[in-house]
């Protein structure tokens, strides 16, 4: 049992997509200081909410699963906002999987803290780094965020362990410009790793269609200049 107990709003208890060429179980935790308009884990965002998850089943759960699954990802929510997340990780880690963070930046001391525990990261690049971009994308205003969230990528950046960066494409927010925009920006930092994913409208988006959602994967000079600048580049539907 970890000392300083997390809170969990659910879990999946197998995937294929949330950690690169690993099966998976992730863990869903409760609590994110932003409301990004795109979110599909909404119920995720109240970091008081309690789901009445219990922790020590799951760890019971993962010894049944250790021939099954490869690794455990700790995604939200945002994770970084819980103190407890470094116990949570010693514990499943110690049982031998591979740990993965999905993580939008937030809080780069307790990232830097938990690194050396981590095998991989996925960190959301949610628009062009500059305040009146990333207030649209992350629903508060962002620059007491903003030098925050550059940290935490200098931080990764730095380090030896493997993370992708990644942007969910929602046309409300983003235009092509823009994600050309993160793209030199996440280029001339040296990111390797980067990808697109398509937006899917929440259950409140009733006027956004697949053409708006599409129009950024049929726009060949944007694909093709992200695949130039990038070693690792793809587009995830």
């Amino acid at each position: 049992m970890t000392d300083n107990p997390i809170k969990v709003g659910g879990v999946e208890t197998f995937s294929t997509v949330d950690f690169p060429e690993k099966i998976s179980a992730v863990v869903f935790m409760q609590g994110c200081p932003w409301r990004c308009p795109f979110c599909h884990n909404a119920i995720l965002q109240d970091t008081a909410a309690d789901s009445g998850f219990i922790w020590e089943k799951f760890i019971e759960f993962l010894k049944t699963r250790r021939k099954v699954l490869d690794g455990v990802v700790f995604s939200g929510g945002e994770p970084l906002v819980q103190d407890g997340l470094e116990n949570a990780i010693l514990e499943v880690k110690s049982l031998g999987f591979a740990i993965g963070l999905h993580t939008g930046g937030y809080r780069p001391a307790h990232l830097q803290k938990i690194l050396p525990l981590l095998d991989w990261v996925g960190f959301d690049i949610k628009a062009p780094l500059n305040a009146e971009h990333y207030t649209k994308a992350i629903g508060i205003q962002a620059a007491s965020q903003l030098p925050k969230i550059k940290e935490s990528l200098d931080i990764l950046l730095k380090s030896s362990v493997d993370f992708e960066c990644r942007t969910t494409c929602d046309p409300r927010i983003l235009s092509i410009d823009d994600i050309k925009n993160i793209g030199d920006t996440l280029s001339s930092l040296g990111v390797k790793k980067y990808f697109l994913q398509k937006y899917r409208p929440i259950e409140s988006d009733t006027t956004t269609t697949d053409s708006d959602c599409e129009q950024f994967f049929l726009n060949s000079n944007l694909i093709d200049g992200l695949r130039s600048q990038f070693p690792v580049f793809d587009i995830r539907k």
